[in-house]
C-alpha cells in the first residue's frame, strides 16, 4: 500500500453559502443577512429558521477571513502577551482572561491569546496584529505598544485598543497595574509590624524582571520612611536548592521580614525556612502576593497582597462600546488597587481568612 502524500485522498470541499442558498431555496444575499446577523427587518423569522437549518444540514460555517475582508474587521479580540512574559501567567491573570473571554462571547466576540515576539518593534508587532483584522486588541504585561502603533491599528480597522500594564498608552484605553505599589504595600505592612531588616525576593526567572524590579523599588521607597530600615534583594530561582541559598542569605543578613514577590515563591521560601527550623513569624515575617487559596491553607497562613483587577464584564462592555460607537473616544482608564490580606505569617492573622 502506498501511503505517500501524492496518493492521499483529496479532502472534501467545504460547503459554500451558495449551497446553503440552494438547499434553503433562497438567495445568497438572504443567506448572508441571516448568517452574518443582519437579518433583522430584512428577513422573516420563518426564512431565518430555514436558512439556519440548511446551514446545519450541510455543515456550513461562515468563513471568518472572508467576512473580515468584507467588513474591514473581524469578531476577534486579540489578547496579546509577549512571549518572554509567559511565566507571569499567574492565577490572577489567568482567571481574569478566562472570565473576560466568556464576557466577550456574550457580545458576539471571540477572545484569542496571541503571543508577541519579543524581538519585534512595536510597529512590526502592530502590523502583525493588524493582518488578522481584529475588532480589538488588549495588550498585557508590556506587549509592545506605542502611540504610533496604536494609530496604525486604528487605521487598519481595529476599533478598540486597550493596554494592561504599568501605564496607559496615548490613544488607547488603559488598565494600570502599578507594580511599585504592590512592593510598597507589602513592605509597609512588614515595617508596620516592627520589622526593619527587609528582604525582597527577586525571581531568577525569564520574563519577570519588569515586575520584580518595580516591586523592589516600591519596597525601597516604603522603607525610606523608617530610619534605619534596610532592604536586601534576595535572588531566588524556582528550585529547592535556590531556596536554601536564599534562606542562608536571610540568616546571614539578619533579615526579619521578607516580601517574597508572590505566593508561589513565598511557599518555596517558607518550606526552606521551616526545614531549617526558622520560626515564622517569630524570627522572619513573610508576605506573598496574588492571594491564592493555597496561601490560606499553609501553616502558618500566608499574608498576601491582593490586587483588584477591573471586573471582566466591565472591560468587555468597554470593548463592545468602543467597537460599535464611533463617537466613543479612547482614554478610559482603570487603575488596580493593591492591599494586604494580613494572616499568621506576619503575626497579625485575625480569624478565618
Amino acid at each position: 500500500m502506498n501511503d505517500s502524500p501524492r496518493n492521499a485522498p483529496t479532502p472534501p470541499t467545504p460547503p459554500t453559502s451558495s449551497a446553503v442558498a440552494r438547499h434553503a431555496g433562497v438567495s445568497r444575499a438572504t443567506v448572508s443577512y441571516v448568517l452574518n446577523g443582519q437579518a433583522a427587518g430584512r428577513v422573516s423569522a420563518a426564512t431565518q429558521a430555514k436558512v439556519k437549518q440548511a446551514a446545519q444540514d450541510l455543515g456550513y460555517v461562515p468563513h471568518a477571513a472572508a467576512r473580515s475582508l468584507r467588513s474591514g474587521s473581524s469578531a476577534l479580540v486579540l489578547i496579546a502577551v509577549p512571549a518572554d512574559k509567559v511565566p507571569a501567567f499567574g492565577p490572577l491573570f489567568a482567571g481574569f482572561v478566562a472570565r473576560f473571554q466568556t464576557a466577550l462571547e456574550e457580545y458576539g466576540y471571540t477572545g484569542v491569546l496571541h503571543g508577541a515576539r519579543a524581538d519585534r518593534s512595536p510597529l512590526d508587532t502592530a502590523r502583525a496584529w493588524a493582518e488578522l483584522r481584529p475588532a480589538a486588541v488588549l495588550t498585557t504585561f508590556g506587549a509592545p505598544l506605542t502611540e504610533e502603533s496604536v494609530a496604525l491599528l486604528h487605521r487598519s480597522g481595529t476599533r478598540a485598543v486597550l493596554s494592561l500594564g504599568p501605564a496607559p498608552t496615548p490613544g488607547a484605553h488603559g488598565i494600570t497595574i502599578d507594580q511599585e505599589e504592590i512592593g510598597a504595600v507589602a513592605a509597609a505592612h512588614l515595617l508596620a509590624t516592627g520589622r526593619r531588616a527587609l528582604g525582597v525576593v527577586v525571581p531568577d526567572e525569564r520574563g519577570l524582571d519588569s515586575f520584580s524590579g518595580p516591586r523592589l523599588a516600591g519596597a525601597r521607597a516604603a522603607a525610606r520612611a523608617f530610619p534605619g530600615a534596610t532592604v536586601t534583594p534576595l535572588p531566588l530561582a524556582p528550585t529547592e536548592e535556590s531556596a536554601a541559598r536564599a534562606r542562608q542569605a536571610i540568616s546571614e543578613g539578619h533579615v526579619d521580614g521578607v516580601f517574597a514577590y508572590n505566593d508561589e515563591y513565598a511557599m518555596l521560601l517558607m518550606r526552606a525556612l521551616q526545614d531549617a527550623g526558622v520560626d515564622i513569624p517569630g524570627e522572619v515575617a513573610l508576605v506573598g502576593a496574588d492571594d491564592l487559596l493555597l496561601a490560606r491553607l499553609l501553616r502558618p497562613r500566608l499574608t498576601s497582597v491582593r490586587t483588584e483587577l477591573p471586573a471582566p464584564h466591565e472591560v468587555a462592555a468597554l470593548v463592545d462600546r468602543a467597537i460599535t460607537d464611533p463617537s466613543f473616544a479612547p482614554g478610559v482608564s482603570y487603575r488596580t488597587k493593591a492591599q494586604v490580606e494580613p494572616r499568621d505569617s506576619t503575626g497579625d492573622g485575625a480569624g478565618p481568612a
